[in-house]
């Protein structure tokens, strides 16, 4: 896997608190925000405002807008599986 450099810009606080930590469990700062930022993502990606999402890349900004007000006021009852569907799609040849 190719690595690429990112520079980020933290408080100098909360940056020391890091190290504490780090130091501790023996760990490098990189491996840390590795590590957090797989679980942020693995989290974020199990959100359903972002499953419901993120396949629309074709859409124009007015439509994206009135999908994402659609989809916030959505209740926890209204994004529960109610039923599924399976459809095979064969390719018709002619």
């Amino acid at each position: 896997m190719a690595s690429k450099a990112l520079n980020m810009k933290w408080d100098s606080d909360q940056l020391a608190e890091i190290k504490s930590v780090t130091a501790v469990y023996n760990m490098t700062m990189t491996e840390f925000f590795r590590e957090a930022a797989e679980e942020e993502l693995k989290r974020l990606k199990e959100d359903p405002f972002y499953r419901l999402t993120a396949n629309v890349e074709e859409a124009t900004p007015a439509e994206s807008a009135e999908i994402l007000e659609a989809l916030s006021k959505l209740t926890d009852d209204d994004l529960q599986v109610a039923s599924e569907h399976t459809f095979t799609i064969h390719e018709r040849k002619e």
